[in-house]
């Protein structure tokens, strides 16, 4: 059916551009000082120019027409593609990650996914956070404060992230893929600044888990974006 609709898209699209050429092929009447002659040259320079538009208008609009429509990817070729040569993730990462997508879909639906799983991350390392900084009644001890300095910038940055959230999904959904990418870089960035700031503390991080699978799943999204 979408070839039948191809081609008959691309014969109306000759069938117009016939119709444009048509008007040149024609000899009209001789107007006074005219001969069959000049009329000829004229007709001829008329139509060679004509025509050189219209070539030029088919060879531009021929590629879009010819071009397959958008298809599902399945998952695994998508993670082979973007997982296989980077240095940010792995292909069992993105494997594990896009699980839940089910047998694949386009580019920028895998890339959404991918945005919906770094919300949930930063939403949940917030909360564990906030936990640890004692929001919930449970207290850092007093020796504690190389961990909890970082802990606070932490909870800073994950609330970036959070609130990055709704843009980035939105920029997925209206086919604004650079402003996603920039959040989603500016996301990884976050996560890596999380986990350095406990190694400039010298203390050791309890979110090391979480840093790292944020950074992966932004890099992810950026990398399934690159390909949308």
């Amino acid at each position: 059916m979408e070839k039948s609709a191809k081609r008959k898209q691309i014969e109306k699209f000759m069938k117009l551009i016939v119709q444009q050429l048509t008007p040149y092929t024609r000899h009209p009447r001789l107007r006074s000082g005219q001969t069959e002659s000049t009329i000829k040259t004229d007709n001829m320079a008329s139509f060679s120019s004509s025509s050189t538009s219209v070539i030029t208008v088919l060879l531009l609009l021929l590629p879009v027409l010819l071009a397959p429509p958008a298809s599902a990817v399945p998952v695994l070729a998508a993670c082979k593609t973007v997982g296989g040569g980077s240095t940010y993730f792995d292909v069992t990462f993105c494997l594990e990650a896009l699980g839940s997508v089910g047998g694949g879909g386009l580019y920028r639906d895998l890339a959404a996914a991918a945005v919906g799983l770094l919300a949930a991350n930063a939403t949940s390392t917030e909360a564990k956070i906030g936990r640890q900084l004692g929001e919930s009644g449970v207290k850092i001890k007093a020796g504690d404060a190389a961990l909890a300095r970082p802990l606070r910038s932490c909870l800073s940055l994950y609330g970036g992230i959070v609130h990055g959230g709704p843009a980035c999904a939105a920029a997925v959904k209206g086919g604004k893929f650079g402003d996603a990418t920039a959040i989603l870089e500016k996301a990884a960035a976050a996560a890596k600044e999380c986990e350095d700031g406990f190694r400039r503390s010298n203390a050791a991080s309890p979110l090391t888990a979480e840093d790292d699978d944020a950074f992966k799943l932004a890099k992810l999204g950026v990398a399934l974006l690159g390909f949308a």
